[in-house]
């Protein structure tokens, strides 16, 4: 027997969000995988460095995949209970985790670090990521493309033409130049995501805060009924390959990722201008998201999926190390 929608909701309404951990979708809600595997190519730079930092870490889970650490590892992270629980699971592994506002500055000395890494960052401060990395240093990142998971958004949002256009991965590789690093490598890829039932959905917008800002059961209770009782959620066995993140109802668009991996970041231009920012997540609120994005740089933030490898270039005469 099919559970009814009060049932369906009420339980994802209840479950904790904390973290970045998306076990309890197993089964409910599918997400396609960029195929460059992110936490692999990330773990295998991490063993190659004596200093990295992991910004806007969430739970720490994706960092804690990792074999080996350097000898210095850091973390930083904004929302509280994300804080609490990186430092609980990466503190044995000596890895510091560091509250931080998301905001300028980073809690670290001009080129403190060899390797910088992010996965789905919610804002990107390029001139702080080139001002921390030595110079050779690299940034390398997956972050989310434009109009990620864009029809669910848009279900409760109405149209968001000017969002659509945000995170685009020329912009964000444009911005990072103008910080002084140099891209590698930047991939891209569309995914798709699958929600199988509508407390999948509610849950999803509980843990991934800044999809539909203000989201509650309560405010949005009339179109979760709708979108149920219309039966725009897949159709289909209710239970589906376990996926770490979530794509939409049948006929959704698939989310776009790129990775941005081996970015190099030169000497930092003056006055380097803080660009490549996408939508924030509330003050004191973030999710942790896993799924496609690009790879590379820099980058987090829609469902597309990319790598992006920035470095920091070196004086003239020098030439930084590939940052891939």
């Amino acid at each position: 027997m099919e559970r009814t929608f009060e049932e369906l909701v009420d339980e994802a309404a209840a479950a904790p969000v904390a973290g970045w951990d998306f076990s309890w979708l197993d089964g409910r809600a599918t997400e396609q995988r960029p195929s460059w595997g992110y936490q692999r190519l990330m773990s295998a730079r991490l063993a190659t460095v004596a200093a990295a930092l992991d910004i806007q870490t969430g739970g720490g889970e994706v960092l804690a995949e990792s074999e080996t650490f350097p000898a210095t590892m850091a973390a930083t992270e904004s929302w509280p209970p994300n804080v609490a629980k990186a430092t609980e699971l990466l503190h044995p592994r000596g890895v510091v985790v560091i509250a931080d506002p998301d905001e300028p500055p980073l809690p670290f000395a001009d080129g403190a670090f060899d390797l910088v890494t992010s996965r789905h960052p919610a804002t990107v401060w390029w001139d702080e990521i080139a001002r921390v990395l030595r110079t050779g240093g690299t940034y390398f990142a997956q972050h989310v493309g434009p109009a990620s998971v864009f029809e669910l958004v848009e279900y409760f949002l109405g149209p968001q033409p000017e969002a659509r256009l945000e995170r685009d991965p020329r912009d964000e590789a444009a911005a990072a130049e103008a910080a002084g690093l140099r891209i590698a490598d930047l991939r891209g890829e569309r995914l798709r995501m699958e929600f199988g039932d509508i407390g999948a959905v509610v849950y999803f917008l509980r843990k991934v805060v800044w999809m539909v800002p203000g989201f509650t059961v309560e405010a949005h209770l009339d179109r979760l009924r709708d979108l149920h009782e219309a039966d725009r959620l897949p159709r289909g066995p209710r239970r589906r390959d376990p996926g770490p993140g979530d794509h939409l109802r049948r006929g959704a668009r698939p989310a776009r990722r790129h990775l941005r991996g081996g970015v190099r970041a030169r000497d930092r231009h003056p006055g380097g201008a803080r660009v490549g920012r996408g939508r924030r997540p509330p003050p004191g609120a973030r999710g942790d998201g896993s799924g496609g994005g690009r790879v590379g740089a820099a980058a987090r933030g829609g469902h597309p999926a990319g790598r992006l490898g920035l470095r920091r270039r070196a004086p003239a005469g020098g030439r930084g190390a590939a940052g891939r």
